[in-house]
This record gives C-alpha cells, sequence and structure tokens, in this order.
C-alpha cells in the first residue's frame, strides 16, 4: 500500500497546480500526505482489526478525525464528522484511492491453486460500500484492487496448473490486466497518455480518474515512470497518481531510496499503522 502514499505525496504539490509533463521533481520540500494517504492507512487498520463493516467505518472516522485538514472532499468531511455511519451513495474516486490494502490481503497462490478468486477479495468493495455505495464507486475500488492483485499475480511468477509463468514478459502480463479489466468492467483503456493529457481536466469521479490512473500504469517503465506519467496528464494529480502508485507497486515493486523519502513526510501515527501491517498481514 506504500505506492499508494508515495503517488499522494508526490502528486499533493500539483493537485492545484496542474503540470503537463514527466519533467518535474519527484520529491519537493513543500509535499505533503493528504486524505488519500490518511484513508489508506485506515483502509489497512480495519483490515487488521477485522475487516468487517464496521471496522471500516471506525477507523475511517478515527483517522480522518485524526487529520482534520487532509483536504477530503466535501461530502465524506460531512460524513466524518457527523454521527452517520450510512453511505451516501457517493462514485468520488475516493473509493480507489484507498483501496490497496485490500488487494495484498489476497492469496495468489490460492487463486494458483483453484483458479478463484480469494473471499478477501470482498475487503475491497467493502472498504467502498461504506461510503461509496453506488456502483461506479464500488466498480472503481474492485477495478483498482483487482488490477494489483493481477499485477502481484503475474509480474510474481503466479500460474495455474499446465500453465507457464509469464513475469519475464511485461508486455504480456499488461496485455492481461488490461483485457481482464476492460472486459469486467467496461472502462475503455484503448487511449494513450498523449492522447488523453491535452484535454484532461480536474475530475474527482471513479469514472473519470480510475482508467486513466491504470493507462498511467499500463503505458509505464518502473514505478518511478508510473507516477510521473500519472501527475503528467493533470487533474485530481494525488489522487491520480496514489491509484496508479498502488498498482505499480505491486508489478515492480518501490526502489528503497523513493520508501526511505516517502517516510520521511510522514507522522509517528501513520508510520506506527505501516509498521503493524507490515509485521501482522501475511502477503502470500
Amino acid at each position: 500500500m506504500l505506492g499508494a502514499i508515495v503517488g499522494d505525496i508526490v502528486g499533493s504539490v500539483y493537485e492545484w497546480n496542474n503540470i503537463k509533463t514527466k519533467d518535474f521533481p519527484l520529491f519537493r520540500k513543500d509535499c505533503f500526505f493528504t486524505d488519500d494517504t490518511v484513508m489508506t492507512c485506515a483502509v489497512a487498520e480495519a483490515i487488521m482489526n477485522g475487516g468487517q463493516k464496521d471496522d471500516f467505518i471506525d477507523a475511517m472516522k478515527k483517522y480522518g478525525r485524526m487529520y482534520p485538514n487532509a483536504d477530503y472532499g466535501a461530502r465524506f468531511n460531512t460524513w466524518l464528522n457527523s454521527d452517520n455511519r450510512e453511505p451516501y451513495n457517493s462514485f468520488g474516486n475516493g473509493s480507489a484511492m484507498r483501496v490497496s490494502p485490500c488487494a495484498w490481503t489476497m492469496d495468489c497462490g490460492f487463486c494458483a491453486r483453484t483458479g478463484m478468486w480469494p473471499s478477501s477479495r470482498e475487503f475491497a468493495s467493502l472498504s467502498a460500500e461504506v461510503t461509496h455505495n453506488h456502483p461506479e464507486g464500488i466498480k472503481g475500488a474492485m477495478a483498482t484492487a483487482d488490477a494489483i492483485f493481477l499485477c502481484r499475480y503475474y509480474f510474481g511468477g503466479y500460474c495455474g496448473d499446465y500453465e507457464q509463468p509469464i513475469n519475464d514478459n511485461p508486455t504480456e502480463c499488461k496485455r492481461r490486466i488490461k483485457d481482464y479489466i476492460e472486459k469486467t468492467y467496461g472502462y475503455n483503456l484503448s487511449q494513450t497518455l498523449d492522447e488523453i493529457r491535452p484535454n484532461y481536466r480536474f475530475n474527482e469521479t471513479c469514472q473519470e480518474t480510475v482508467p486513466q490512473a491504470i493507462i498511467a500504469f499500463l503505458e509505464s517503465r518502473d514505478f518511478e515512470d508510473a507516477i510521473r506519467n500519472a501527475i503528467s496528464i493533470g487533474g485530481d494529480s494525488d489522487t491520480l497518481a496514489a491509484i496508479t502508485g498502488s498498482i505499480a507497486e505491486a508489478a515492480y515493486g518501490i526502489p528503497d531510496w523513493i520508501k526511505d523519502k516517502a517516510y520521511s513526510y510522514l507522522d509517528e501515527p501513520l508510520k506506527d499503522v505501516l509498521r503493524r501491517w507490515d509485521n501482522k498481514v501475511d502477503i502470500k
């Protein structure tokens, strides 16, 4: 899930000052974490606490109130600071930006052995539904989580019986992921970043964020390149880069220097969530 946090921090200074280029300093002194990071950590905390509906609600309200100035969307902020525990039919990209921990609980080995999705895939939909229960809000979270899992699966060298691993062929890995997302979720992933970039504008919906973030990954060479791709198209830069970064982490890993730099922007409570996650969650 650190990939989402890296993308959020790097993109934080470009959300309201879009740049349409990949040529920029990856980390600036004035970078900071935003709601993407806070809610990603909240989802991780919820899973560690049991992963039930109330766990997600409790963790989101807890961490949201701990960080009241993290730049939440207006409707989410109202929900956050009320006693209301019901969802509000959102299809904002908040469901996708925070979902990545869910995809790391899914057992690649189980999928290889059985050809079935792990039952923990349900965490992804549940993490969305507690607030973003509109079909497009759930779809955005599920597409992102599935892309992360499929990266872990294919780039990790997993395969079913009578199949050959394809982790030595990243182009084929990406082709299969692209085909699956398009067929399952109906997203158009055929545009290139060069086609998207000139006319793309700020948009906080899943429909106009998740496909673009996936394309930014599909066109990337490595983790850093994926982050630069996402930010270069403009729009909701921190969230785009958070979604792209969460997928790219699963495919490429994150260079140590980028990990260390990202940690330097976090405070102790958020670092504590990451440490507990690393110690408690068994990645398979």
